[in-house]
């Protein structure tokens, strides 16, 4: 396990007994490397991550994890009126005594989490006053901020811009590449798993998943297998590199007459 961040064995869980979400699951992830999780809605995505989070007990199988964890959900809501910087603040709690208040270098590293995302003009704001996305870069830098060896989101981009997702997925390069994070996402998007992942996950259904390299995993026959709708990989020059993404082809499916 010293190279390895997650590990997890014939892994399983059922809300209801014998109506398993998935099962017999079976990957690990390195420390330092990003690792994407890709399915259709209800493949049970989320499930797995509050299951590696510590949040939800699997029905079978185990899992080990090797360092503090800190969670982007998808979507995120507040009851009081938290100021931007409040709600980052609250990412630096284990790093703040029991009953004391959060210390003079706890909010300039809050605020620096803040400029390193393009939004520190914000700090002062109110959090539900913002928009979705300006919310998910909050909450982004609240995760940045708490020094977390293994960083988990959900869905990261989902309420972005074309711009702030590659704020999002830069940064998780960045984390990974340069810092030595381990970094776990769920997405919608490919592209976004074939541009950033080292390794990948796709969850096929109850007892079916592929997992291993992005590269070898991801395949226009599987991920069509995923998604049922067809995918092409495209290729194509920009600013002296080649660069590869996938598209999906809209429209263009057999229908019933």
């Amino acid at each position: 396990m010293n190279d390895v961040a997650v590990k997890v064995y014939d892994l399983g869980h059922a809300y209801s007994p014998g109506q398993w979400v998935f099962r017999h699951y079976g990957m690990s992830v390195k420390c330092g490397s990003i690792f994407s999780i890709l399915g259709p809605n209800g493949c049970g995505k989320t499930t797995l991550l509050k299951i590696l989070l510590g949040a939800l007990e699997p029905t079978a199988g185990r899992i080990e994890v090797r360092g503090g964890t800190a969670f982007v959900p998808q979507l995120f809501q507040v009851t009081f009126d938290y100021s931007v910087l409040d709600m980052v603040l609250m990412g630096r709690a284990k790093h703040v005594r029991l009953f004391a208040q959060p210390s003079h270098q706890d909010e300039e590293a809050s605020l620096e989490a803040l400029s390193r995302l393009g939004i520190a003009d914000l700090a002062r704001r109110l959090f539900h006053q913002l928009s979705g996305g300006q919310r998910q870069l909050v909450i982004f830098a609240r995760a940045l901020v708490s020094e977390a060896d293994i960083l988990i989101l959900d869905e990261p981009t989902s309420a972005l811009d074309l711009k702030n997702q590659d704020v999002i997925l830069e940064w998780m390069r960045r984390l990974s590449g340069e810092e030595g994070l381990t970094v776990v996402f769920t997405t919608h998007h490919p592209h976004h798993a074939h541009a950033v992942a080292d390794t990948t996950m796709l969850m096929l259904g109850e007892d079916r998943y592929l997992w291993g390299p992005t590269q070898e995993v991801m395949t226009e026959e599987y991920l069509r297998a995923l998604y049922g709708i067809d995918l092409r990989r495209l290729q194509f020059a920009h600013k002296g590199r080649y660069i590869e993404t996938f598209v999906p082809v809209y429209g263009a499916q057999e229908r019933e007459p």
